[in-house]
């Protein structure tokens, strides 16, 4: 079984910043991209930011300069340092990750629960 754990969300002023955590635990053999999405109020879920196991990384428009995502792999967890956060950055944001439990198991999406991130203006 493998679980994907977000925390990290919360209330923040407009300008303000936060930081997401996703740690993936279970049986794990081999974590691939790991990514966090989000979707906002009456809006479709959107990708905001994903990183390989090599650290390559890429980052929505919208939060290009201000959001950035980074990796710890000896711990399996991916984070999302929000800077300069703006009322529409307000959504719950998921974690998500391609995962192997076994030498020979194919590469599965995961997600984790959702942590609730709204910014006041």
């Amino acid at each position: 079984q493998v679980q994907l754990v977000e925390s990290g969300g919360g209330l923040v002023q407009a300008g303000g910043s936060l930081r997401l955590s996703c740690a993936a635990s279970g049986s794990i053999f081999r974590v691939n991209v790991m990514a966090w999405f989000r979707r906002a109020p009456g809006k479709q879920r959107e990708s905001v930011a994903a990183i390989n196991s090599a650290g390559s990384t890429a980052y929505a428009d919208s939060v290009k300069g201000r959001f950035t995502i980074f990796r710890d792999n000896a711990k399996n967890m991916v984070y999302l340092q929000m800077n300069s956060l703006k009322p529409e950055d307000t959504a719950v944001y998921y974690c998500n990750a391609d995962i192997s439990r076994f030498i020979s198991d194919t590469l599965r999406d995961y997600w984790g629960q959702g942590t609730q991130v709204t910014v006041s203006s």
